[in-house]
């Protein structure tokens, strides 16, 4: 599996570029949950952050647009 990348479109990732796991035709996942903190130090994790998979960029990317955002571990 490889990766791809991805422009976060709307909601508080607007704007942000990472790279994110590809599946086997290349595309990113359907739905990505975005977190911050990511819950590794001792504060507890923000909310969040639904985005889906919205389409592919002239630069060979992808766009995740941003669906909503819920309390901590409800859009798993």
């Amino acid at each position: 599996m490889g990766e791809v990348t991805v422009r976060f479109v709307g909601g508080p990732a607007d704007g942000l570029v990472r790279l994110l796991p590809a599946s086997s035709d290349g595309t990113p996942p359907q739905r990505w949950i975005m977190r911050h903190p990511d819950g590794t130090g001792p504060v507890q994790p923000g909310p969040d952050h639904l985005y889906e998979r919205d389409r592919p960029d002239d630069a060979g990317g992808w766009s995740m647009r941003f669906v909503r955002t819920d309390a901590y571990g409800v859009s798993e």
